[in-house]
């Protein structure tokens, strides 16, 4: 597989889906992402491939930290808290399955993230 021209291309199709997005648009690209490399990492610790992992699990982490970059403490009350808590508690558990390589630990916080974005989901579906 030309892992360049792969590389490219994605960053192409991420480019035109930020272009014009509304916040929570962006927020989904985010969630998105951060499934997509929640099961490379979780490829990567079942096929013992350290060094993927490692890097694998870092985007994941850099990936909480922009979500939560992104919520307003200040004004988004109680509901922002919270969320601010689940990224806090999805960055500490993929820590977690990198440093136990634990896959399961990972499907965990899948089904967490699945779940949040299926929430933003609902959200973009009222507002469009």
């Amino acid at each position: 597989m030309d892992h360049v021209g792969y590389g490219t291309y994605r960053a192409a199709t991420l480019n035109a889906q930020i272009a014009g997005a509304s916040p929570v648009q962006l927020v989904l690209v985010l969630m998105n992402g951060l499934l997509d490399e929640m099961v490379r990492a979780r490829a990567h610790i079942e096929h013992s491939r350290f060094e993927a992992k490692g890097h694998s699990i870092n985007k994941c982490i850099d990936m909480f930290a922009a979500l939560t970059s992104s919520l307003d403490f200040e004004l988004g009350g109680e509901a922002v808290i919270q969320l601010g808590r689940l990224y806090d508690y999805g960055t500490a558990r993929l820590n977690q399955a990198g440093c136990s390589l634990d896959p399961t630990i990972v499907d965990e916080v899948i089904e967490l993230v699945t779940t949040l974005r299926d929430a933003w989901q609902k959200v973009e579906d009222r507002t469009a």
